[in-house]
């Protein structure tokens, strides 16, 4: 049997324990140890978090820790590691810390002296791209972009040749601006995935082309609430150079779009100087 009891645990630490995202039964048996054996959890939302404990029948002491008194509790939370208690931190739903509460509640401990430990579980970021059928072996995660429309467009801008996905969270009665921005700075085809208020009832997993799935969520008022996370695949790989200078480039580009693809070379060569062979291989990989 699996040891996840009372004796896994050190006292004078602070464990930052994953909790469910929808789906109660997700809660790993590790972090049910955790809050049975803790002498208190800092909960975002105590009346959230009570309900989980509740559902399991623990009834462990829960203090409020979110974004306004965090750097505050801090102090408390060090004194009760100082006396060789257990210390659980909790967000509402999901890993603590990430776009949640919980990242200034660690590093005050690590800063005092004290023990940090994860007991991992849910996250939202990860549950989302392990469904996505997204091949890039790379992402980056940038929680919530700004909601400011000016800044929103630039940090998309950032990402137009990205050669790995981004996953960002975003509000529901901003998610059709954002998929609107998206189709002006990243193209109509670049293929996103949404999902909406995940293992919920009313889960949503939906991967199109970013023109398709605007047109999708506007088209259907219950995909604009909820929790959302998108995720937004790398861009395509863009057209090798053939050792073409910028100049060449963008003849044969111009004229493959109009003519032939062997005539169009032929006039790119006579225009730029360009040897014909490589701007015909050039021309080749525009149009595939």
């Amino acid at each position: 049997m699996i040891d996840s009891t009372r004796d896994s645990f050190t006292r004078g630490t602070l464990y930052v324990v994953a909790t469910p995202i929808g789906n109660l039964a997700d809660i790993s048996a590790r972090a049910l140890a955790a809050f049975q054996v803790a002498d208190v959890v800092c909960a975002e939302d105590t009346r959230v978090t009570g309900q989980l404990l509740s559902a399991y029948g623990i009834s462990t002491k829960l203090v409020s820790v979110r974004e306004h008194n965090e750097r505050s509790m801090a102090e408390q939370v060090i004194r009760w590691l100082a006396d060789d208690k257990i210390v659980v931190q909790v967000s509402d739903a999901g890993t603590p810390a990430v776009s949640d509460p919980g990242a200034r509640l660690a590093e005050a401990v690590w800063q005092a002296g004290y023990r940090v430990s994860p007991v991992p579980g849910a996250s939202a970021v990860i549950a989302t791209l392990s469904a996505s059928g997204l091949t890039t072996p790379r992402f980056l995660f940038a929680g919530f972009l700004s909601a400011k429309p000016g800044e929103r467009r630039r940090q998309l801008g950032e990402w137009r040749e990205a050669d790995y996905a981004v996953v960002l969270y975003e509000a529901p009665h901003r998610i059709l601006d954002l998929l609107a921005d998206i189709v002006t700075e990243l193209g109509e085809s670049r293929v996103l995935l949404l999902g909406r208020e995940l293992t919920k009832t009313f889960e949503t997993l939906k991967r199109l082309p970013a023109a398709e799935l605007l047109s999708w969520v506007e088209a259907d008022s219950n995909q604009q609430r909820g929790e959302i996370v998108l995720v937004i695949d790398a861009a395509p790989p863009m057209a090798q150079d053939h050792g073409l200078d910028a100049e060449a480039q963008r003849v044969i580009a111009l004229l493959a779009a109009e003519l032939p693809t062997k005539q169009a070379a032929q006039l790119a060569a006579q225009i730029t100087g360009a040897p014909k062979k490589l701007l015909y291989d050039h021309a080749l990989s525009l149009k595939n």
